[in-house]
């Protein structure tokens, strides 16, 4: 299934898109596409409905995140070792893990708005991985039973306030608009592999990043069964895994960074694509 949140800023309905393509409305079945339906389950009995029988959505309305009420946004940094290359930096030995302000949660068709004085913003096509059941001290065997689906993410980030400004890496990403998310959820049953995923972004129709989850250095279920000895992953936490090359800060001779008109699209095989248009704070 393909699972959508639909409708204005803080009021999308939950909805789903049909095998033909339509938006269809799930309000009078779920009252949002959260923690607490995307258990197996619960995500069973969506599967089991007449889908033709839900009302049809008029018109293109805008496309929420594709999870409300997200609890933790955990994010994977240097998961690409070719990735790490252009950035210079070291294999980890273990996932990096930072945290993204769910403040920077938006549509994956909202404008990505940098912060004040920002020069130095930049893309990251990333696979999102949505929890459906709660892990903890899971194994790898059984790390990809607890997810619900995947989606697609653009972790942008602010380099500047990520590499200069003391502290974590946080400080650049989680800056508003900074965590676009969806334009749906794909349920793990119509995803298959998701360390065979096609992937890629570019901006104002240059292509600047291709790659395939294949090439992570922790797949998703090393990350899942990681991440669950630290902490307990409950039903509507996302983590984002990664990004492969092709970032603006690793471009040579120079560093290319986001300007305000600029457009980025993305997409990841199967999961959709993203658009957004860059602005800035005065």
């Amino acid at each position: 299934m393909k699972l959508v949140r639909y409708g204005a800023p803080g009021s999308e309905k939950p909805g789903l898109i049909d095998p033909d393509g339509t938006l269809r409305d799930l309000s009078g079945v779920i009252a949002d596409v959260e923690g607490s339906t995307l258990g197996d389950a619960a995500l069973d009995k969506l599967r089991d409905l007449n889908v033709t029988s839900l009302p049809a959505v008029d018109g293109d309305p805008r496309l929420g995140a594709c999870v409300g009420s997200i609890g933790k946004f955990l994010c994977i940094g240097l998961n690409y070792s070719d990735h790490a290359a252009e950035t210079g930096a070291d294999i980890p030995e273990h996932p990096i893990l930072f945290f993204k302000a769910n403040s920077a949660i938006v549509g994956a068709y909202d404008d990505v708005v940098m912060p004040r004085g920002s020069t130095h913003t930049d893309w990251e096509v990333e696979l999102g991985v949505v929890i459906g059941s709660e892990a903890k001290y899971v194994s790898e065997a059984d790390a990809l039973n607890h997810v619900a689906g995947y989606c697609v993410v653009n972790d942008v980030s602010e380099r500047h306030f990520q590499t200069k400004l003391t502290g974590q890496w946080t400080k650049g990403k989680s800056c508003d608009t900074f965590g676009p998310t969806g334009p749906w959820l794909v349920t793990r049953d119509e995803v298959g592999d998701p360390q065979n995923l096609a992937m890629s972004l570019d901006v104002n129709g240059k292509r600047m990043q291709t790659g395939n989850t294949s090439t992570m250095i922790f797949t998703v279920a090393q990350i899942i069964s990681h991440l669950s000895q630290l902490m307990t992953l409950h039903p509507g936490d996302v983590i984002t895994t990664g990004t492969p090359p092709g970032v603006g800060m690793g471009m040579k001779p120079e560093p290319v960074y986001l300007k305000k008109g600029d457009v980025m699209e993305l997409e990841i095989e199967g999961l959709g694509r993203q658009r957004q248009t860059v602005d800035q704070d005065a």
